[in-house]
């Protein structure tokens, strides 16, 4: 079993999040590698998708979007979960479902789950524009992966995979 947690991640905050689903997809042998999606180059060998992207302004990293689209056939016959990253504090605070994609990307690739995970803010990583656009919205500072929470996720995709 071989699974591929692609992701698009702007700060690394993203990329986080995927390293802690493989560690916890390989703690429970399930052989899984993590990878960008601008460095996915084929889908051969590979048995499940785990897919993710930062959220910006509600919508996924057009490169997640542009992977999902590209791979529609491959990813339509594999076993895929999704999940974004970006609410920061404690609580979401926006009731619209996000990303904006999400209800296009259940249509045509049929996810098994979708969940949305808290996402890191470190200012330093920022560009002037975006330190402009956290400082506007009031974004707040810190780190608020709740790491238990992506591992237990990454427990059920194992659970699943295994039943299969």
């Amino acid at each position: 079993m071989r699974v591929l947690v692609a992701y698009a991640s702007k700060h690394g905050s993203t990329g986080g999040v995927a390293e802690a689903i493989v560690e916890r997809l390989r703690e429970l042998e399930v052989g899984a590698d993590a990878c960008s999606v601008d460095d996915v180059e084929d889908l051969s060998g590979v048995d499940a998708i785990v897919l993710g992207s930062a959220i910006y302004a509600g919508s996924w990293i057009k490169s997640a979007v542009d992977f999902a689209e590209r791979n529609r056939d491959t990813l339509e016959q594999l076993p895929l979960w999704l999940f974004s990253v970006g609410p920061l504090g404690e609580e979401v605070k926006d009731e619209e479902e996000q990303p904006k994609q999400l209800a296009q990307l259940r249509d045509e690739l049929h996810p098994r789950d979708h969940r949305v995970f808290f996402g890191a803010l470190d200012r330093s990583k920022l560009s002037f524009p975006e330190r402009m656009i956290a400082k506007a919205v009031r974004a707040p500072d810190g780190d608020f992966r709740d790491w238990d929470e992506i591992k237990g996720w990454a427990g059920e995709i194992a659970g699943s995979l295994v039943r299969a």
